[in-house]
């Protein structure tokens, strides 16, 4: 048999006759043919995807892995910012809270917020589809890290003073400065007339007006920071540092009994009521200072406490001093 063979009718002869057919013009039919097949199927994927907008199977399916991926991702996303608006109460109760209550500096918000400096850490994400959804999220979570341990170290200085807790109850100003039998309270916190100049002036502490030379007792554990004798201003005054954030002031003494870089406990005299310096008549003033603003000394100490109450204080104050000593 001939390579290429066939058979044809012949139209003339009503016969069926062999037929040869030429091996190029075979190729030529045959790749005219696949061309056709490549047309048609260029065709029809052009009228499936684009006109009838139709998705191959294979991009279907990664249109739905990406859409889960995308799902999950949104799902870390709103995660990531309940977690962070617990943080952020968290942040608020350690400012305002504990870190108050053990005299301790607030962390500033733009510490506890502080991004990362140097190169761009999320450059990577520009060539993805969605890079800049990720390089949001994941700037989310580095800040996230950032302030969990913020706080975390926060927290860990707050648990060293809580194992102080016994300390600082001691040194908290928590009795009257004065005996208050034989001296009453003649002048408040808050805003008052001058008694020199009679105009309104803010009065930043508390005055006890009684007899020359009445016994002034420190308020809380501490070192004495200032014993400065004056005829001026605050006249002889005696500045008390008691840690955790307080200080106290004691002013116009007649006589200071302590100095400079002394350690005084509760109930310690540290001076006599007069009138040294700016003073209409004899009295203490008493300041009480919290992280450098003065704040009602009333708030610090019951009023009542007078007598014998005012005395077993005391006793007990110097007691449990005898007894760690």
């Amino acid at each position: 048999m001939f390579r290429g063979a066939g058979y044809k009718f012949n139209r003339e002869t009503f016969a069926i006759e062999r037929h040869i057919v030429a091996s190029r013009k075979r190729n030529m039919r045959n790749a005219v043919l696949l061309l056709l097949s490549f047309a048609a199927f260029a065709a029809y994927y052009f009228i499936y995807t684009d006109c009838l907008e139709f998705d191959t199977p294979k991009t279907a399916m990664l249109k739905k892995k990406s859409m889960e991926l995308r799902s999950e991702l949104e799902l870390l996303e709103r995660r990531f910012d309940a977690n962070n608006a617990l943080l952020l109460e968290l942040q608020r109760r350690d400012n305002n809270v504990y870190r108050s209550v053990y005299g301790m500096e607030e962390i500033p918000m733009d510490v506890r917020n502080a991004g990362f400096g140097g190169v761009d850490r999320y450059k990577h994400f520009e060539l993805l589809s969605n890079g800049t959804f990720l390089a949001n999220l994941e700037q989310k979570m580095d800040m996230l890290y950032k302030k969990a341990y913020v706080q975390s170290c926060s927290y860990e200085d707050v648990v060293v003073l809580a194992k102080r807790n016994g300390e600082m109850v001691s040194c908290v100003p928590a009795i009257p400065p004065v005996q208050l039998d034989n001296i009453y309270l003649s002048s408040r916190f808050g805003y008052r007339s001058d008694p020199f100049s009679g105009s309104p002036k803010m009065h930043n502490g508390l005055d006890f007006a009684g007899s020359k030379g009445e016994p002034v007792y420190a308020t809380g554990n501490g070192k004495v920071i200032e014993a400065s004798r004056n005829f001026f201003g605050y006249g002889n005054e005696v500045i008390i540092d008691h840690g955790f954030g307080y200080k106290t002031r004691y002013a116009h003494l007649s006589e200071i009994l302590v100095k400079e870089g002394q350690m005084v406990e509760r109930g310690d005299q540290v001076g006599k009521l007069g009138n040294s310096g700016r003073s209409s008549g004899p009295h203490l003033h008493y300041e009480v200072m919290y992280r450098d603003r003065r704040v009602n000394p009333l708030n610090f100490f019951n009023s009542d406490l007078k007598g014998t109450d005012f005395e077993a204080m005391l006793n007990k104050e110097n007691a449990g001093r005898n007894h760690n000593g």
